[in-house]
């Protein structure tokens, strides 16, 4: 066993919801242990808002809804969401969510992605350090932003790290 982590209980999802201010959005919580292998996200989203649809292409994904209600949109029809249900989005799976009348909160859980790594072309010399795009990668849904200047991610809508 590694001594980088202890085992154990490292947050309460009904405190969170409890003691976040009403405005919050985005990412109440965040799996931070070091020496993990999974990443893990508790998100708060807005009455009526949605995550636009959107393909995970690597990694599988577990929805758990711990308050509100919503919509998961998988295919043809929707799947209602409540408090205490649970669903899988195998990778590939296109999908989108809708927050119902009282908002939305979930916790996602699935790998932890590896780092994002640049390397060079076939044939190229390499030379000095490859560009550092951690502040194009949303800490949310780990997608890389296409555009060198945003602030946002165009999948899920939290802000992006600052430079």
């Amino acid at each position: 066993m590694s001594s980088t982590y202890a085992p154990g209980v490292i947050a309460d999802t009904a405190g969170l919801i409890r003691d976040a201010s009403a405005e919050q959005r985005g990412a109440l919580w965040r799996l931070a242990e070091p020496g993990r292998q999974l990443d893990g996200n508790v998100i708060r989203l807005a009455p009526d808002s949605e995550v636009a649809g959107h393909v995970e292409p690597d990694l599988d994904v577990l929805l758990c809804v711990l308050a509100g209600q919503g919509v998961l949109q998988t295919g043809a029809a929707g799947q209602q969401l409540v408090p205490g249900g649970i669903a899988w989005l195998p990778h590939g799976t296109r999908r989108a969510l809708s927050a119902g009348s009282d908002g939305l909160v979930y916790l996602t859980v699935h790998r932890r992605r590896t780092g994002l790594t640049i390397a060079s072309a076939p044939g190229e010399r390499e030379g000095g350090e490859a560009a550092c795009l951690l502040n194009l990668v949303c800490p949310n849904c780990g997608r890389l932003a296409q555009e060198s200047g945003a602030a946002f991610c165009s999948r899920c809508g939290e802000r992006l790290p600052a430079e």
